[in-house]
């Protein structure tokens, strides 16, 4: 598949998606650029915002198998994995797979169940398999988590610790949609006279395959990988963060300017690109000095912060 065919379909998509989800064409449109670059989406926002409708949708037009887990306090790591069953009929053990057995899960309000069934996930994501009673299980590809939590409600929660956030690719948001587009909203749910919106499969997941590795053939210039490397760095040297991001951090910014690139419709990676997914692919994986923190100081703020004191490179087209 070449990068062209890659946009026509994720043009498609994206017009497919804006028929239910009403002026949030930013934030699909990072989303299918995780879903293009391979890799985990944390979306973190308010409740009401279609978290959970968006993930269900892109399943949908992709033609994706899909699971959703709701996270709680008493989740257990089995109820997420699967685990083995005492079958009496045959007198054995067999192995009944969980809901991360899927192509899309969705686990929501992920910072509500405990660490322990936190880290079921660690090696899902990670790995592509799952590890029971010394027995390995793959996943079948493509294989996505889009996790959701909410940010301003912290009672009952456990939040995600760092070794868990890096396996996320990137993290976004949803927000508020404005008056004019929630008037709309409204209009299109007295128009299809249901609360569940169904849209037909526009793909099969092989071509999902087939376009997530034509990704891999976007060009990244040796002044670009430079780039990249200078942004992470100063992350780890900047007196206002006390951990940087981490190489994975370069990785994910390397893989999500690519699929980046192929959404403005060009084979290759400008420094334009590289600074519209910083943010998502950065913000995420640093930690605040405490004093920060306590001043509520938000992650996205430092990386623009880089941005604009890293020098940009002059590349040629």
């Amino acid at each position: 598949m070449t990068v062209q065919e890659v946009l026509i379909h994720a043009q498609q998509i994206l017009q497919t998606l804006g028929t239910v989800i009403v002026g949030k064409e930013e934030a699909l449109r990072q989303i299918l650029v995780g879903i293009l670059a391979d890799g985990h989406i944390l979306i973190e926002d308010v409740p009401g915002v279609a978290k959970t409708l968006i993930a269900r949708l892109f399943a949908q037009v992709m033609g994706l198998r899909f699971q959703r887990i709701q996270f709680t306090p008493d989740l257990l790591p089995g109820d997420v994995t699967g685990g083995f069953i005492f079958n009496q009929k045959t007198v054995s053990f067999e192995f009944r797979p969980g809901p991360v057995f899927t192509n899309l899960l969705l686990a929501d309000e992920i910072n509500r169940a405990t660490p322990k069934t936190q880290a079921a996930l660690l090696e899902a994501m990670q790995e592509y398999q799952v590890t029971i009673e010394g027995e390995r299980f793959p996943l079948d590809p493509p294989f996505l988590v889009m996790a959701t939590q909410n940010p301003i409600e912290f009672e009952g929660t456990y939040p995600l610790p760092e070794a868990q956030l890096d396996r996320f690719l990137m993290r976004i948001s949803i927000g508020y949609p404005s008056r004019t587009e929630e008037r709309d909203m409204l209009q299109r749910r007295q128009e299809r006279r249901r609360d569940t919106a169904q849209l037909a499969p526009l793909l099969e997941k092989e071509t999902l395959l087939a376009m997530q590795q034509a990704i891999e053939t976007v060009y990244v210039s040796p002044e670009i990988e430079q780039y990249i490397a200078d942004l992470v760095w100063e992350t780890r040297t900047d007196n206002s963060i006390q951990i940087g991001a981490s190489p994975r951090g370069s990785l994910a910014l390397f893989k999500l300017s690519r699929a980046y690139a192929v959404l403005e419709g060009r084979d290759f990676v400008t420094p334009d690109d590289v600074k519209a997914m910083a943010v998502p692919a950065l913000a995420h994986r640093i930690v605040l000095q405490p004093e920060l923190w306590a001043r509520q100081v938000e992650e996205a703020s430092l990386i623009e912060a880089i941005l604009q004191r890293v020098p940009t490179p002059k590349t040629e087209q």
